[in-house]
């Protein structure tokens, strides 16, 4: 896909993700991957509000090649395209059920949520959980790092998920199914839920080929 092409997408996710109520303010960030680097959207912008024009371009030292400055978080992003060459497209929201998940405490830090789906595990997987860093930390990229060799999507505690796709369809779509899936969890806090087995979730692997 070409990189004008690239830039429309990522502002026709934006407002989609904005105008369901998946994203508030100008919170959250969403990134692809080009041939010659990355593209991210800009600092203080609302993904209701992107131009495919303004868009930062990054190389992958960090440097803005081109658009407007970008997003604080760059290095989330970066930090898991470095882990995973099969990533193309990376999208991180402040989504309510997701956020609110990662306030919990007594979470399983290797698996927030438990498979209480087949479409979880086929989008998602695991979910590991990064402990708290304050927005904007460069230490927090180093722990994303540290999980995103095995995982393809992450939940920063205390703030929100981060999810990788091959390309940002595929990211948006399994950004979609872990909101969904947190909001599930919540509603089943207390009520002792049926979860896959882990025969349920390897049959899921191996027809899916995840």
């Amino acid at each position: 896909m070409s990189e004008s092409r690239l830039r429309e997408e990522i502002c026709r996710f934006g407002a989609s993700l904005h105008q369901r109520g998946l994203t508030a303010g100008s919170s959250g960030n969403i990134s692809v991957r080009t041939d010659d680097g990355w593209l991210l959207t800009p600092t203080n912008s609302s993904l209701g509000a992107l131009d495919p024009a303004h868009l930062s371009k990054l190389d992958w030292n960090g440097q803005l090649l081109s658009g407007k400055p970008p997003s604080k978080e760059a290095f989330l992003h970066r930090a898991m395209y470095e882990e995973r060459a099969g990533a193309g497209a990376i999208v991180h929201l402040h989504a309510t059920h997701s956020a609110a998940v990662s306030c919990m405490s007594g979470l399983n830090q290797c698996d927030c949520i438990p498979a209480l789906t087949p479409y979880f595990v086929m989008k998602i997987g695991k979910l590991p959980l990064v402990p708290y860093h304050r927005p904007g930390d460069p230490n927090l990229g180093d722990a994303i790092r540290g999980l995103a060799a095995k995982h393809s999507s992450v939940l920063l505690a205390n703030h929100g998920p981060v999810v990788s796709g091959t390309n940002l369809e595929s990211a948006v779509y399994a950004m979609e199914e872990l909101e969904e899936t947190a909001k599930l969890f919540l509603l089943l806090q207390g009520h002792n839920p049926r979860v896959l087995t882990p025969e349920q979730i390897e049959e899921l692997k191996t027809v899916f080929k995840l």
